[in-house]
């Protein structure tokens, strides 16, 4: 890379960076281009050259999923099954590292007008990426060969978004949503599940109930 690819680069990862720090500090993902290019220690038109918009540098903010998909392939080989719900437990763990700039971006998404937001979480390559995994449980004979996988998907969506308004609303901590969110999954999935899927996935539920009853116990434990 040239020196000038290079300081391109690098003005690159100051704006989205200094989005980031924004979104997280102020509560607000509708941030101006004069906020972020005073932020990032850069012109006002320099935003726009690199990125072309506002919506660039939120999408470009989400840009964890590439590193989502070199993590997702590194785990072992197994059922398709397990990979749900490692997936699971791989996307969640970027909201348990930040917080704050997580809960701000769907604040935002389940606003009645963050259509746009919401479509950068739920991208097409996001249901590619579910579908697939889907299908293959289905090709494995985990679920039964006459489930529809559109259904079966919208239903787990249904589910995370669920737990997403959730944590939102103060309802549930950052650290329960893996639990909420994976018993939601085996609910479904136990019940599109063949007789050769079933007992796997019932494993599943019973050890995602235990970690929802101990973090119900909490309060009244203290």
């Amino acid at each position: 890379m040239s020196r000038r690819e290079d300081a391109k680069a690098e003005r690159r990862r100051r704006i989205v960076a200094a989005a980031r720090d924004l979104i997280k500090e102020t509560g607000d993902a509708g941030l101006s281009m004069r906020a972020i290019a005073a932020r990032a220690g850069v012109s006002l038109t320099t935003p726009y050259n690199l990125f072309g918009s506002k919506r660039a540098i939120v999408i470009a903010l989400l840009e964890d999923v590439r590193e989502f998909h070199e993590r997702f392939s590194q785990l072992h080989r197994v059922g398709a099954v397990d990979r749900i719900f490692q997936a699971v437990s791989i996307t969640l763990a970027y909201l348990a590292d930040d917080p704050d700039f997580y809960r701000t971006l769907w604040t935002e998404a389940l606003r009645f007008d963050g259509g746009e937001l919401r479509g950068e979480l739920q991208s097409p390559q996001r249901y590619g990426f579910w579908w697939a995994l889907l299908g293959e449980a289905r090709t494995e004979g985990t679920l039964l060969p006459e489930i529809e996988i559109d259904p079966l998907l919208r239903a787990l969506d249904a589910v995370y978004v669920a737990a997403m308004l959730a944590w939102v609303l103060g309802a549930i901590e950052v650290q329960e949503i893996e639990a909420s969110v994976g018993y939601g999954y085996a609910l479904a999935l136990r019940g599109a599940a063949s007789e050769a899927g079933r007992e796997q996935i019932e494993r599943r539920l019973i050890a995602y109930q235990r970690d929802l009853a101990r973090y119900r116990a909490r309060p009244a434990a203290a």
